[in-house]
């Protein structure tokens, strides 16, 4: 039997829940802005006690710990985006979750990958962990991926799990164009030709989520992991904007399945 296709209307209609839902989520956002500037801390002795007991507690349970993981957020963001990602992970089982704010003024994904290059040595030493897991939105995943690529980074990068990340550049927003790091973005850009170049031997697993109501992903298969030397797996999700994709329940679960090694089912999440 034919699957009818829909309607304009329907596709008008589709398109303006999406925007209300993308909108809803920007005003949530702006309110938890101010709690995600200060970078997170926590005292050396205390942060190495804590991890000591959890993973005997998780060895004692006869469950092997998981990996710590490094939220990355996007372009003029910080750590709050990742609120209810972090709640997810801990109720599930992750006790190693943190974050990593980059300045607002970063002008070079070159840059902010060093940077993000550091914070892991100093998570590896703090939790005596030698690989972690990373999950970047939008733009903190291309900051991610250059690391692995670029910077050895897949000698401590176990997975990285990318959330709307415009991994062959994105013309959206073009009134953007004079910002340094948006050029970046553009596709044919140098920074996009060195991720293009081999990468033979690339430890890390890469699982990219893209969606096909991403607003500023143009095309929306940009946010897409073409690469031939890369372990890489591209999962759709359906009806879900840039904004909704850090904080919606069904990508979080399919974050946690990437993090666990699983596949999604059939390779799409249907979080419409």
């Amino acid at each position: 039997m034919a699957i009818p296709m829909p309607t304009p209307l329907l596709q008008r209609a589709a398109r303006a829940r999406i925007l209300a839902i993308e909108l809803a989520i920007l005003a949530g956002h702006l309110l938890l802005y101010p709690t995600g500037i200060a970078q997170e801390q926590e005292r050396a002795e205390q942060r190495h006690q804590r991890h000591a007991h959890e993973r005997i507690r998780a060895i004692a349970a006869g469950a092997p710990p998981h990996a710590p993981v490094l939220l990355l957020h996007g372009f003029i963001d910080n750590r709050s985006v990742f609120a209810l990602l972090r709640r997810s992970l801990a109720r599930y089982g992750w006790r190693h979750v943190h974050a990593l704010n980059y300045s607002p003024f970063t002008f070079d994904i070159r840059k902010a990958a060093r940077l993000l290059a550091r914070h892991v040595e100093e998570l590896c030493e703090r939790t005596g962990e030698s690989e972690v897991d990373i999950v970047g939105h939008s733009l903190g995943g291309l900051i991610a991926r250059y690391y692995v690529q670029r910077l050895g980074g897949d000698a401590r990068v176990r997975t990285l799990v990318t959330l709307g990340t415009p991994h062959a550049g994105t013309l959206a927003v073009p009134l953007f164009d004079p910002h340094p790091l948006v050029r970046q973005l553009r596709p044919g850009s140098a920074l996009l030709a060195e991720l293009a170049e081999p990468a033979p031997g690339c430890r890390t697993r890469f699982v990219a989520y893209w969606s096909d109501a991403d607003q500023l992903m143009s095309p929306v298969d940009t946010a897409k992991i073409e690469h031939p030397d890369l372990a890489a797996r591209n999962v759709l999700v359906h009806g879900v904007g840039h904004l909704t994709l850090s904080v919606h329940g069904a990508v979080a679960a399919g974050v946690r399945q990437a993090l666990l090694g699983e596949e999604a089912p059939h390779g799409a999440v249907d979080a419409a």
